[in-house]
């Protein structure tokens, strides 16, 4: 279903019971991005403080490539509910690529901190410690002097 059908009067929709966020997950799941884009504000607009639909806009922009959308999106998120795991995942990978590793650094540990127990998180915890490793071990070579590295 998209925001269209609702002035096509689709069976099964009311006007006074759309599911923006499910929608958005669809049109997301279909690679229509600006389209989820606009499912996610209309799901903002009823519930705006609602940290799912913030984290699904910041992935959607993430796959646009529009990452500093993303971080703002994450940071909201995060503004809303400081523990929510798939913000600080999300804000972790995107701040490390943009170079920015002591903010992902913390992130990631605040990550595996609130959501390391999580079911189904099992793969995104072993990436989160890997890349802690990595970061943490090139931390160290270069904090190093030149004559022990």
């Amino acid at each position: 279903m998209s925001i269209w059908d609702l002035f096509g009067g689709r069976p099964g929709t009311t006007d006074e019971n759309p599911d923006y966020y499910s929608e958005g997950l669809e049109l997301a799941s279909q690679e229509r991005f600006h389209e989820a884009l606009t499912s996610f504000r209309l799901a903002l607009r009823e519930s705006p403080t609602d940290v799912a639909t913030l984290e699904q806009m910041a992935v959607v922009y993430t796959r646009m490539g529009v990452t500093d959308e993303a971080v703002k999106m994450y940071k909201r998120a995060l503004e809303k509910d400081p523990t929510s795991a798939g913000a600080h995942y999300g804000i972790a990978f995107l701040l490390l690529n943009k170079g920015c590793g002591d903010e992902a650094v913390a992130h990631l540990e605040r990550f595996l901190e609130t959501g390391g127990h999580l079911p189904g998180t099992g793969r995104h915890v072993e990436h989160a410690r890997q890349t802690l490793d990595e970061l943490r071990s090139a931390d160290i070579t270069e904090n190093r002097p030149d004559d022990e590295a």
